[in-house]
């Protein structure tokens, strides 16, 4: 009888949600060889290819789509008990505050791992601009905030998780980013993406034009899919689909972010702590 490994099994779950070997290898603290050792060990296990790598992404097999409600299973049980008889229970309520850009790439990767692994431990989430998030008045309603910052000098190097470069998107199926004026797919007033998309085309002298507004980045998403526009966003988060363009006279560079992870309670506990963890692996 062949025994699965839970260590190869939390790769090849890790390797899924964090889209790609890189990611889940900074992830659990292993090299990518290892990672793709103990995936290639997993495969040899069941007798059976689960996945297939595409460039930077990966896909998986038919038998891989089969395979992985057992992986979620065991791995599931594995840590429930782990979790029940370990002397440091993590439990609680958690609030995060992320920005409205990031919650719809971030947020199933955070909450499918992280409440897997800490399923007494609640995560109670607010979506909504970075300046809102962070403002004085409103950052002790939360345990952890991603906070995105448009002058990365500005921010404590301490905070910093990640600096993430910002992209001009367009629809890989569509010329509309061909149009003049410059047609505008964004949120409300306030994003910093937004900001960023208007100050570099007035200044480099380009006419542009809103044409679509949405707080919403998968109604952002829509939009660009069915050629509406042009959009700004973080390289990180760019979908598969789209295409990011490259700078131009008629699309200028538009510089850098940073984002930062800040905990405005002096104390938040070992599951902010677990949770903080999470995300900057998810970041980098």
């Amino acid at each position: 009888m062949k025994n699965l490994s839970t260590d190869a099994l939390r790769a090849f779950i890790t390797v899924l949600e964090l889209g790609g070997f890189t990611h889940a290898g900074e992830y659990l603290g292993r090299t990518q060889p290892a990672i793709s050792m103990q995936i290639k060990k997993l495969e040899q296990t069941i007798g059976k290819s689960l996945l297939i790598r595409r460039g930077q992404s990966v896909e998986l097999t038919k038998a891989g789509e089969a395979f992985r409600p057992y992986a979620r299973q065991i791995l599931a049980l594995n840590d429930e008990a782990v979790e029940l008889f370990s002397q440091e229970m993590l439990a609680g309520k958690v609030r995060l505050g992320i920005p409205s850009e990031f919650a719809s790439t971030l947020l199933p990767k955070i909450v499918g791992l992280f409440s897997q692994s800490h399923p007494n431990v609640t995560l109670e989430v607010t979506s909504d601009l970075s300046k809102n998030l962070l403002h004085e008045r409103r950052r002790l309603e939360f345990d952890l905030i991603l906070g995105l910052h448009p002058d990365p000098s500005s921010v404590n190097s301490n905070d910093i998780v990640r600096l993430d470069e910002l992209v001009w998107v367009t629809s890989a199926d569509h010329d509309t980013h061909q149009q003049a004026p410059c047609p505008l797919i964004v949120a409300p007033e306030g994003c910093i993406y937004r900001a960023r998309a208007v100050e570099q085309l007035t200044e480099s002298g380009i006419p542009w034009r809103l044409v679509y507004t949405n707080p919403d980045l998968s109604g952002i998403r829509s939009a660009i899919e069915e050629g509406l526009g042009v959009t700004v966003l973080a390289k990180s988060t760019v979908p598969d689909n789209l295409k990011v363009l490259k700078s131009s006279d008629r699309y200028p560079p538009l510089g850098k972010m940073a984002i930062s992870l800040v905990k405005p309670q002096p104390s938040g506990g070992q599951a902010v702590d677990r949770l903080a963890e999470y995300l900057a692996a998810s970041l980098n």
